[in-house]
């Protein structure tokens, strides 16, 4: 299992949160997110996969984000639809992995997954909020009981140190669980994360992986 930390906006927090070496590092390019990122991107370590995280945005500029930042995963946090990401990975290929996002709740209706089962690296499952993302809630883990899918996906939504306890119980199970993304509970402020916390959060995911 790999760790995702999100939401990185301030050049030396990225810098000392890449020395941790999580597996993936997202960074937002949303404008109306408190975790907007806009800058100079430092070098990262070559094991860290870039991910640039996009609402509705529009194929030339997700296309300009990838070069300008070498970015290595693109995930689509909005209502994109199966003809987008089919035009995305044609465009990318395996380059670029493409982790489509699906806001969840206790209505979750799982046979949206199927027609971007093959076209998708993996899928992530975030909290339905008011946001597209960052809102800071869990949602029941336990609507992914019927995943019926193979596809390997990501677990966010509100996750914090208390919660990563849980992620051992969805391990005895046989769903695909390939990653876990946090993000608000391991801040000081939005965009600033506190790298003693992801450091314990690196810990845990090491004694947890499958």
């Amino acid at each position: 299992m790999k760790l995702k930390i999100c939401g990185m906006k301030y050049p030396d927090n990225i810098l000392e949160v890449g020395s941790l070496l999580p597996d993936y590092m997202g960074f937002i390019f949303w404008s109306k997110s408190a975790r907007y990122f806009d800058g100079d991107m430092p070098e990262l370590p070559k094991s860290i996969r870039k991910t640039g995280v996009f609402v509705n945005e529009s194929i030339p500029v997700i296309e300009e984000k990838v070069t300008k930042y070498n970015l290595q995963a693109v995930q689509l946090h909005g209502q994109e639809t199966v003809e987008f990401c089919s035009e995305l990975k044609t465009k990318f290929g395996l380059e670029i992995e493409i982790i489509k996002v699906f806001s969840a709740d206790e209505n979750f209706d799982l046979s949206v997954l199927k027609p971007y089962e093959s076209i998708c690296d993996f899928f992530l499952f975030d909290t339905k909020g008011k946001l597209p993302g960052g809102n800071g809630t869990t949602f029941d883990w336990k609507i992914l009981s019927n995943y019926p899918s193979t596809k390997p996906f990501f677990l966010s939504g509100g996750i914090g140190v208390t919660e990563l306890d849980s992620i051992k119980e969805i391990l005895k199970t046989n769903l695909p669980l390939y990653a876990i993304d946090i993000n608000s509970k391991f801040e000081i402020e939005p965009g600033l994360k506190n790298t003693s916390l992801c450091k314990d959060a690196l810990q845990c995911i090491s004694t947890i992986k499958k």
